[in-house]
């Protein structure tokens, strides 16, 4: 890529003239009038012109910044609709307790405590990620807190499991809590007991380990800010523009705001305050809820978001299933609060303004949500707002349409879109014909719905190319797994799900997500063509040159240590 003109605009040429061109692209506008051009002129952060060479000539300017692209591809900048980089990054600047590798033997979760005790005698906690209940399984051991004092008696632990839906703890842990057989169950988790004596097993489930959190000192904001920080570096590196961080508390939107108000956000973040004290404590949630969100607002940051856990996860069987887990029981899973109360929820959220995002892994708990949400849009002075599914892991077929007709967004969480390991042992326990209708994000879009992408890190990579991929082959992007898991969906759609359908689930798909005169100048250029590449084992690799983001270069892979340049002011999209 040649750069011809590199001159500092004035106040009188930005009036006349743009401050960026790009020319000589294969640049995929995502704009069915005008799929193609090789040229786009960008002025003020925003996009005024595009086609071939001759259409931006007039344009360019004695300080125009002029980018010859050599013939690459570029194309709208990608949207993640749902990740925790903090949850991710947080325990690397906490020192916190990570075991590092992927499916972890109770072997190596063991050997990983007594050496981090060893390395750590005077830190109060071990706390950290992660061990993986069916490994236990496969080695004929029971997690919980007769394993973990075998291992650790003396000293509280907290072990999080790889999917986020358990945490496994020892007695002291349980002590230093105050946790005993009268303990009741939160109502959005519960705690595994003793079957005879009911006397807490060491495993919490969903929203009952924070009340381990409780009993444990905060995350600092430095710790979290630098977490957000390395966060928002990476996805500006893989071509992200959007994200929406889930689960977010007073401490965090701070962390946030430092980043946004010293030009580190490189993103827009649409941040959704934790509604129930599920992953760790939120103490000041009904205050931010009334109005004390809007003081983080900015051009990149928005908190009128609100997260809610309707149901749990595969492993310990708290997703909430319309038929039982299995013919042996009537235990269909568990519904964290009664529909009246999320009614209402709903409607009160909906008539501020607020955008509820729900995770949903059973099909009665998607089910649920859409009965609330369409309950909600009856009740007067509701503002349409576009409510979204989170991970939509099982879906009923008879509710599919529903998502068009309520305007909800159904967003899919990608790492298990393929055959693997973590697949097929982690996500077994739906059963063969609740997998194979799973991930049905085909089904949604033929019946006319939105559908949007969540990498849900840390539970899976962050990387979104892997589900840009996936999307296209249902397959193992590393050949590892034989077949499909679900049907495929052509590139062009897929696209689409990562650019334009982020924007509409953000509300600005008038203001971004394509290559569009008017609309926000978020373009990235890539190392490959993706529409001449085989699709398998090659898009996931794909590496992002340039982002840029409201016309600001954020990200540049070949110059790494060239300095980001503003190029217009940020525009107000939200």
């Amino acid at each position: 890529m040649r750069v011809l003109y590199d001159h500092r605009p004035s106040h009188s040429d930005r009036s006349a003239y743009a401050d960026l061109v790009l020319v000589n692209g294969r640049i995929y506008t995502g704009d069915p009038g005008l799929p193609w051009c090789q040229a786009l002129a960008v002025a003020r952060g925003r996009i005024v012109a595009r086609g071939e060479r001759a259409d931006v000539e007039h344009l360019i300017g004695a300080t125009t910044k002029v980018m010859d692209l050599g013939g690459r591809f570029a194309m709208p900048g990608l949207y993640d609709m749902h990740t925790h980089p903090d949850l991710a990054l947080a325990p690397r600047y906490a020192e916190d307790l990570d075991i590092g590798i992927v499916d972890p033997t109770p072997d190596q979760v063991r050997e990983a405590i007594l050496a981090y005790a060893a390395k750590h005698p005077d830190r109060e906690w071990i706390y950290g990620q992660y061990f993986v209940r069916y490994t236990f399984r496969q080695a004929g051991l029971v997690p919980g807190k007769e394993w973990l004092d075998t291992v650790m008696p003396d000293r509280p632990v907290a072990l999080l499991d790889r999917m986020w839906g358990t945490m496994m703890v020892n007695s002291e842990a349980l002590r230093r809590a105050g946790i005993t057989n009268e303990t009741p169950d939160p109502a959005n988790g519960y705690l595994e007991r003793d079957p005879v004596s009911g006397e807490p097993t060491g495993l919490l489930i969903d929203g009952a380990y924070a009340l381990i959190h409780a009993a444990m000192p905060p995350t600092p904001v430095p710790v979290l800010r630098a977490a957000y920080r390395d966060g928002v570096h990476y996805q500006s590196a893989r071509g992200v523009v959007s994200t929406k961080y889930v689960h977010v508390c007073e401490n965090r939107l701070n962390a946030l705001q430092s980043l946004d108000q010293t030009g580190e956000l490189t993103l827009r973040v649409e941040a959704a305050i934790s509604w129930q004290d599920d992953i760790f404590p939120v103490r000041r949630r009904w205050e931010l809820l009334a109005g004390e969100r809007h003081y983080y607002r900015s051009a990149r940051l928005n908190a009128n978001a609100v997260k809610f856990h309707f149901d749990g996860t595969v492993e310990p069987r708290s997703s909430y299933l319309i038929t039982p887990w299995d013919g042996n029981s009537t235990w269909s899973g568990k519904l964290n609060l009664t529909p009246e109360h999320l009614a209402d929820m709903i409607w009160d959220m909906d008539r501020q303004g607020i955008r509820v995002i729900a995770h949903c892994t059973g099909d009665a708990a998607s089910d649920t949500f859409l009965d609330a949400v369409e309950e909600a849009r009856r009740r007067p002075g509701g503002l349409g707002v576009r409510h979204q599914c989170a991970h939509s892991t099982i879906l009923h077929g008879g509710n599919l349409k529903r998502f068009r007709d309520l305007n909800v967004t159904a967003e899919f969480s990608p790492v298990s879109w393929y055959p693997s390991k973590f697949v097929s042992g982690a996500r077994s326990g739906y059963g063969p014909e609740r997998l194979s209708r799973a991930y049905n994000i085909k089904g949604v879009l033929e019946a006319g719905g939105v559908a949007v992408i969540g990498t849900d890190w840390p539970v899976s990579p962050l990387d979104p190319w892997i589900a840009l991929e996936t999307m296209v082959t249902r397959a193992n992007p590393w050949g590892e797994g034989e077949g499909r898991f679900g049907d495929p969906i052509s590139l062009s759609q897929a696209i689409d799900v990562m650019t334009k359908n982020g924007a509409w689930s953000m509300g600005i798909e008038h203001e971004a997500g394509s290559l569009e005169v008017g609309k926000s100048a978020d373009i990235i250029v890539l190392d490959r063509n993706l529409f001449e590449v085989e699709p398998q084992g090659n898009i996931h690799s794909t590496k992002v040159d340039l982002t840029f983001m409201q016309g600001q270069l954020v990200h540049d892979r070949l110059n790494e240590n060239s300095e980001a340049v503003w190029l217009g002011e940020a525009p107000q999209l939200w």
